[in-house]
């Protein structure tokens, strides 16, 4: 009796409780544990959540998902088989990134040697040269510095050329328009003589031009065969669609006016130098160092190139509707163009290039580029690894836009002047733009400039997220030897002219103080003095310890890897 009351006695110690309320309290509950669980995953040194596409291909139609980007050094030690993690703060640098302090030894010089005589003695009378350039601005520039040891070539006087209107820019401005005319025409008068116009008599021009192309890559003897003929008979010859119309390979003295016309003969107008100085000092007022990145995927380049992002059908129903615009354009195995490395970096790509070279998050990135396609989707990858990124649309007002804004070739001439001012220059393709600022960075002292190994970096983007970030970033570090502007880079002469002007780069012990004007004299174009001081070691200036440049007893470097993507819209 007394077992069965404590037994009754304990049942009445617990109080019934309804159904419902045991269910609102376990909901409760559960509600508790989760929120305790964000909290934890909110305050977790390992995730710092940022866009990027989960496959090997990045593209602007590819679907994109989260990556975990490392905050503790310490997990950057995972193995290789854990997931593909980009930490926040970049790895540390191998080589200073931020540009080279002027290589001893090296140095930009253009001076014609005693042997080249000058425009007056080699300038033979009635016969004019004119010139139709082709292309968009950088292109147009390669055929102004050519036309002009062209015109040498022919001891003929050489019309101010006129610019490529009706191309796939379709862009209205005359020379005068982007270039200083007076300066270019006084600064070369020593080499080659230069008129804005054909004499004229009684108002009319003195005599019809005689219309004709020369093929690519032509050499003097090619000049003197198919052209001199026809100009002592016409007197006056018009070279059309002139791009890369005269040989890579030419006699010293020749090389070096290509130098003069490239690097001090061509000034922008002094509107779009001012507005191109106002962009950089706004980069330089929100950063002390910045990377100008020139990020050629643009629509038409991506058809032209026949490369493919993994977009699917509508992709290449766009891009082949644009490659129609080509009619003799080939067929191209997009594979085997990627594999090649002839196909433009992706935006995302080479945000994970910069990243494993040792660039952290906080880099403030200035970006040259036309309408990028899949648009801001493209660029969220980027954005994601670099939140700092700006372009002369963020850094301007529309108003201060305006003059430019309706011109493709002056608004590409104020990225030229951005890009060729930055600390560090970085490319995505192998076009004319990088060439031509790959090699005037070599010249004027050799700056910091990125140019992808596209060929070996392409099998590494294909298989990143089977490795590990510590491998990824070690491979794109060896892959890069030899295309990071080293000045000792790659075998001296290699590649094209324009990026790589071998006959102007020259090498000495030790520099001398001691100078010599150049050609220009020590007036500028307008008849002004020109002081010392308001002159650059490598612009007007030669040295007289050395006048020739020598081959590197080692080269360190891998011998840069040429991708030759056609000119024709590779500005």
């Amino acid at each position: 009796m007394a077992l069965q009351r404590r037994r009754r006695q304990e049942r009445r110690g617990v109080p019934e409780v309804p159904v419902a309320a045991s269910l609102v309290a376990a909901a409760l509950l559960i509600v508790i544990i989760l929120a305790s669980h964000s909290l934890l995953l909110a305050s977790s040194p390992l995730l710092d959540r940022s866009v990027a596409p989960a496959s090997h291909r990045p593209t602007p139609l590819a679907k994109l998902s989260s990556v975990v980007l490392l905050k503790n050094p310490m997990q950057r030690r995972r193995k290789a088989a854990d997931a593909f993690r980009v930490p926040i703060g970049g790895d540390s640098a191998v080589i200073d990134l931020w540009g080279l302090e002027r290589p001893k030894g090296y140095y930009g010089c253009s001076n014609a040697t005693g042997e080249f005589a000058t425009a007056e003695a080699n300038t033979l009378p009635h016969r004019y040269l004119m010139i139709a350039t082709s292309g968009g601005l950088n292109q147009q520039r390669t055929g102004i510095t050519d036309a002009v040891v062209a015109a040498r070539i022919l001891n003929a006087t050489l019309v101010v050329p006129v610019l490529d209107q009706t191309s796939f820019w379709k862009d209205a401005s005359d020379f005068a328009d982007i270039f200083d005319v007076d300066w270019f025409i006084a600064s070369l008068a020593k080499d080659v003589k230069i008129i804005k116009e054909l004499p004229r008599n009684d108002g009319e021009a003195i005599q019809t031009p005689y219309t004709m192309r020369v093929p690519r890559k032509c050499s003097p003897k090619c000049y003197n065969s198919r052209v001199l003929p026809v100009l002592m008979k016409k007197h006056v010859v018009r070279l059309t669609k002139f791009d890369y119309r005269l040989s890579n390979k030419l006699e010293t003295d020749l090389q070096k006016l290509r130098c003069r016309v490239n690097y001090h003969g061509l000034k922008f107008t002094d509107q779009i130098q001012a507005m191109g100085d106002i962009l950089i000092q706004r980069m330089k007022a929100k950063s002390k160092n910045f990377v100008a990145l020139h990020l050629r995927f643009e629509p038409d380049m991506l058809a032209f190139s026949g490369c493919y992002y993994g977009g699917g059908d509508k992709e290449k129903t766009e891009l082949g509707k644009i490659r129609k615009r080509w009619r003799t354009l080939h067929a191209k195995n997009p594979e085997k163009e990627r594999r090649n490395g002839k196909c433009p970096l992706t935006p995302e790509e080479v945000g994970l290039m910069l990243r494993a070279l040792g660039f952290g998050k906080d880099l403030h990135l200035y970006v040259a580029s036309g309408e990028i396609y899949g648009g801001e989707e493209t660029l969220a990858p980027l954005k994601a690894l670099f939140p700092n990124i700006h372009s002369k649309e963020t850094l301007a007002t529309k108003e201060e836009l305006a003059p430019f804004s309706l011109y493709s070739s002056r608004m590409a001439a104020l990225d030229f002047i951005v890009c060729d001012s930055s600390d560090a220059f970085v490319t995505n393709n192998n076009g004319n733009m990088a060439k031509i600022l790959a090699g005037r960075r070599r010249y004027f002292g050799h700056k910091r400039t990125i140019r992808p190994n596209a060929k070996k970096l392409y099998s590494l983007f294909l298989n990143k997220t089977s490795m590990s970030w510590g491998a990824f970033s070690s491979k794109v570090r060896t892959f890069q030897k030899g295309f990071m502007g080293e000045p000792n880079e790659g075998r001296r002469g290699g590649g094209e002219f324009h990026e790589n002007p071998s006959a102007c780069l020259c090498e000495t012990s030790q520099v001398s103080d001691s100078y010599l004007w150049t050609n220009f004299g020590n007036k500028d174009a307008k008849g002004n003095n020109i002081s010392k001081n308001d002159l650059e070691v490598t612009d007007y200036l030669d040295y007289t310890s050395s006048s020739n440049g020598t081959e590197p007893e080692n080269d360190v470097f891998m011998k840069q890897e040429e991708s030759d993507l056609e000119e024709i819209v590779s500005d």
